[in-house]
């Protein structure tokens, strides 16, 4: 997600897309100890965007 997309969510809509990440995330991590994983840069990504979010809501909650 791009940071201008982040910015227009919601409260509501920034927890959904933290549960969903931290799921792929968990997902992610069992296929990188089968050997499966298509996409490595996808972790990373993943955990950045997680960390992105909970820094917009933690500025939406405090204003």
């Amino acid at each position: 997600m791009k940071k201008q997309e982040i910015k227009k969510l919601s409260k509501d809509e920034i927890l959904k897309n933290i549960d969903k990440l931290k799921k792929d995330l968990f997902n992610f991590r069992f296929q990188k100890v089968n050997s499966q994983v298509t996409n490595p840069s996808k972790i990373g990504e993943t955990k950045k965007t997680i960390a992105r979010l909970k820094t917009l809501l933690r500025g939406k909650i405090n204003a």
